[in-house]
Formats: C-alpha cells, structure tokens, sequence
C-alpha cells in the first residue's frame, strides 16, 4: 500500500518568515562548500562580536544554584517586580508584579498573547512593513493580520487616518513596534496619542512590541505606549535580548496595564497559556533585575563615536553614494531598510536580486517584501557588523546592482 505525505496545517501555507527562510538555507549550503558569508539577515549581536554586560552573566552565574526547579508559571517574583518598576518609572501608574509574566523570548509571548484573544477570523492591525512574527502568530492563531502602511515617504509612519479606515467590527487589537523593526523608525508621542485616542474609540486592545526601547540614535527619544494608554488595555513587550546582547539567554516579558475590570479576564487566560507551558527559561530570569537596574551599557554604542552609531553613518554615507539607493534614516532599533529608487531599474525585484546579492557577493540580506508590504523594491539588512564591514558590504551591493540594472537595460533593448 503506498504511503502517503503526512499532511501539514493549512495556516502554513500562509506563514513566511523569510528571515530564515530560503536565503538563508542557501547560504549555509555555500558555507558547507567554503564560501564565507556576511550574514546581514538577523539581529543578533553575539553572532557580531558583542557580548552580554558582566554583571548579567555573573547574576546568571551565581544564581545557578537557584534554577533546577520550575518556577511560578508568571516568572520569578523579583524579576517580575524590577520589570513593573521599569514600568512605573515609564509612567505606567498600574503596573504591578501581578501584571508581569516572563517566557522564553517575546516571540513566545506574542503567540500566547495572541492565543488568548482571538476567535477565528478576528482581525489584528499590523504594520506594514512589520517583525513577520506579528503576521504569522496572528494566522497560526486563526486570526486575520490587516497590514496598515507605513510607508518611505512618511517617514515609515503610520497615518491615523489610513488605519481607522481598515477597522471593522471584528477588529480586535492594534499593533505597534517601536522603535520599529525593519524600517528603525521611531514613533512620535504626538502619533502615538492619537493612536490610543483610535483604539479607546474602537475598544480596541493596544499591543507595543519595544524590544529595541534603549536602542536610538541622534536626538530620538522613546515613548513608552503604556504612559498614554492609561487605562486602555496596553500589552507592552520587552526582553534582554537587544538592548542587553543576550539573544541566547531567550528572556523577554510583557506587562499589562489599563483598567482592573477590563484586563481581568485577559490576566486569566494569559495566566492559564502560561501555566500549559509550565514556566519561562529560569536560569535566564536571574539577569533580569540585574539588566534593568543595573548600569547602562547601550547608551555608548549609540552615542556619537559609538559602534552602532558608527555602523549606522557607515550605511547613510553608503546609500549617499548609491546610484540607486535610498533610505530614511533609522532613529532606532538595529536595521536599516534602504530601497532602490523608483526608476532606477526596471523591473526591480527584491527576492531575486537578493538570491544574486548572496551568490556573487557572498552577502545574506532579507528581502524587503518578507516585512510584508505589496511593494518590491527594498531589503533590511542589520546594523550589527563594525562599520568598514559595512562599507565593504556596500560596495558588493553596488557592484551587484549595476549588474541588474545592466541586464534590465539589455532586456528593454532585446524588447
């Protein structure tokens, strides 16, 4: 009898996390053979070079003893209580330990939270560009991801306006990632404002993934979603992974704040999601307290003569070169999103010219239209390699441009 495929989930088919996804396997193949690849495609700094504070390893280190038992399925009480803290200092007047809960990276989080909200076909506003996390969770959990743009021309900001106009009566949440992923974009209290005045008028629930919240360049300041919430329904996300280079240790949270009647029943379902899964990393909820009252080590790396600074100008000089490129210039978070201008070359495809970027350069960037948008003329790379790296993978995606434009002209004359 023949046996036949296993069959897999159908929400599948609508998933693409392209991040690692098809390039990427591509390029472990070249590795295998012996090329040596940049890898631009994620942001992870151990993979660059830097490393997690030391006072963070030594309070992993010392508590090590304290971590071969499951704990509390919210996470450690006084980790819990340094992450409401952060928040009250933030003007979230009602955060409190009993709000917090800890898992394993946000990623974790977003899909519990998620799980926990929506009924199928429920709709959720993403960014578009967004993290493809947002839109994948949001499928996986039989919901409906409405992308509200957030284009170049504005700065990768979201118009007001624009959203309200995708909310229907099965919306159910409002998503913001801030300072943004991919594009770095940094959102403005004023447009956040009218974002919660949006969502307190639909009875919408306010999600804000600020992952990156330390990480800002030049004169950018972070607003904090919950401040201006209030007692709107506000699920804020954070973890050790970014700010503090501490990818491995898998450590992120989420706080809800907003009014004690209209968050009960989401505090239950969130507290019964986390207890299926018995309890976040321990071991890794030690550096917690450490990292947010600790000293502050990003605020050099961002600062003028810092490396991620320096990385940063080493992209914004590049892209000034370009004969093809352009780009807003990031006031956060670790990526830039530079695109090649409209015109420029015919025909543009982001996927393709990425595969060719990757087998004649020997440089991994991610496909702009994987973040997505209907448009296919940008690509993100990271801003984590040392800033003469950059300008050296610069060179190679010039180089690899002309060529595509030099086959588009060929292909107009041909016609």
């Amino acid at each position: 009898m023949p046996q036949r495929p296993v069959q897999t989930s159908s929400r599948l088919h609508q998933v693409r996390y392209e991040i690692r996804g098809a390039l990427s396997h591509r390029a472990r193949e070249l590795e295998a053979e012996g090329r040596e690849i940049i890898r631009l495609n994620i942001g992870n700094p151990g993979a660059f070079g830097f490393t997690t504070p030391a006072h963070i390893r030594e309070a992993v280190t010392q508590a090590l003893p304290l971590s071969e038992a499951y704990c509390q399925q919210q996470g450690l009480p006084r980790a819990r209580e340094a992450i409401a803290a952060q928040q009250r200092s933030r003007g979230s007047a009602s955060a409190t330990a009993e709000r917090v809960f800890i898992g394993n990276g946000v990623s974790e989080l977003i899909d519990l939270c998620l799980r926990a909200l929506l009924e199928p076909g429920d709709e959720v506003l993403i960014p578009a560009p967004d993290y493809p996390l947002w839109t994948a969770a949001t499928i996986l959990n039989a919901g409906k991801a409405v992308h509200y743009p957030c284009r170049a021309t504005q700065g990768h900001l979201p118009d007001v306006e624009e959203m309200a106009a995708l909310i229907t009566p099965r919306t159910r949440a409002i998503v913001l990632i801030n300072p943004n992923n991919p594009t770095g974009a940094n959102y403005p209290r004023e447009l956040l404002s009218e974002i919660v005045a949006l969502a307190e008028r639909h009875g919408l629930v306010l999600m804000a993934d600020e992952i990156y919240d330390g990480i800002l360049y030049d004169d950018a300041v972070f607003q904090p979603l919950a401040e201006l919430a209030g007692d709107l329904p506000c699920i804020s996300f954070g973890g050790l992974s970014k700010v503090h280079r501490a990818c491995g240790y898998r450590v992120g949270w989420f706080t809800v704040s907003g009014n004690a009647a209209r968050i009960g029943n989401m505090l239950h379902a969130f507290d019964l999601l986390a207890a299926l899964r018995l309890c976040g990393n321990v071991p890794g909820q030690w550096a917690i307290e450490a990292a947010l009252q600790g000293i502050d080590t990003i605020s050099a790396l961002t600062a003028p003569g810092g490396r991620l600074q320096q990385s940063r100008h080493a992209v914004l000089d590049a892209v000034a070169r370009s004969e093809f490129l352009e780009v807003v210039a990031p006031a956060g978070a670790l990526y830039a999103f530079p695109g090649v201008r409209v015109g420029a070359i015919d025909a543009f495809d982001d996927e393709r010219f990425a595969l060719h970027l990757l087998e004649t350069g020997n440089v991994l960037i991610v496909p702009g239209s994987s973040f997505n948008v209907d448009y296919r003329n940008h690509f993100r790379i990271t801003l984590l390699p040392e800033a003469p790296v950059i300008a050296e993978v610069f060179e190679r995606i010039e180089t690899a441009l002309l060529h595509t434009a030099e086959g588009s002209r060929r292909a107009r004359q041909v016609a």
